[in-house]
């Protein structure tokens, strides 16, 4: 069986992805959340570390799951209950876990933008969408029909997106950020934007979309964001020389 050193895959992933240089939210907490035995075997690699998607990754016989969504979002103690679950399975399971958030979303090869940009057929990107200093999000100067966009967008993610026809027809400069930037619609049209490109948003952006004369493409949070996951997971399996799997656990939102 192939097996590769957990503490070698954390250390290349991390100066891949820049992790150690790139400011995140508060609770995203980017690198190895929870370590195991040292070895790994199998690499899975899911959107969010769940008691679900901790489940299905030990049916997988995976000993490290790499995940968008890590586990500290919020504060975690006690570790009683559902926590306690949580914490036996990863223990008795010899599961480690892996979490990267906005520096995966830039990355210009493995990043969920770059790649969904390039499911879109959308060449020539430039960075933008400025947060903490970086530029997370990117545009693209392209002339498309809003339905045909939003074609594309469906047949990439395999989710059936929500439009906001607020803006032209015939699209000319696309921004995209994947994941729940939708309240960022001011930023986008302060852009020179007419079309925005995320995964979702509340209710009252499809006024503000109205009123700034842009029009929205929602694909879906989850579904905008498993781009990333896969390609880590698929390049270090080919760099270690472990198999790897996708943990598919959809929310629907």
């Amino acid at each position: 069986m192939a097996n590769a050193s957990l503490s070698d895959i954390v250390t290349y992933s991390d100066e891949l992805l820049g992790v150690g240089e790139f400011p995140d939210y508060d609770g995203a907490f980017n690198g190895l959340q929870v370590e195991n035995s040292g070895n790994v075997t199998r690499i899975a690699a899911a959107v969010d570390a769940t008691i679900p998607t901790v489940k299905l990754a030990v049916r997988a016989q995976a000993n490290l799951l790499v995940v968008h969504h890590g586990l500290f979002w919020s504060p975690r103690h006690p570790w009683t209950k559902r926590n306690y679950e949580l914490l036996r399975l990863l223990m008795e399971n010899d599961l480690a876990i892996y979490s990267v958030h906005l520096p995966r979303d830039a990355h210009p090869k493995l990043g969920n933008n770059a790649l969904l940009c390039r499911a879109l057929g959308l060449t020539g990107a430039k960075p933008f969408f400025p947060f903490k200093d970086r530029e997370i999000g990117l545009r693209v100067q392209k002339q498309i029909t809003r339905d045909a966009l939003a074609r594309r967008l469906h047949t990439a993610t395999g989710a059936e997106p929500t439009i906001i026809p607020g803006g032209p027809k015939i699209c000319r400069r696309i921004g995209l950020v994947t994941g729940g930037a939708g309240s960022e619609l001011k930023a986008a049209a302060k852009a020179g934007l007419d079309t925005f490109i995320t995964g979702e948003g509340p209710h009252w952006t499809f006024g503000q979309a109205e009123e700034l004369g842009i029009n929205v493409l929602y694909g879906g949070h989850y579904a905008t964001e498993t781009f990333g996951v896969k390609a880590l997971a698929e390049h270090l399996s080919r760099k270690f020389r472990v198999p790897w799997t996708f943990i598919d656990h959809p929310t629907g939102l």
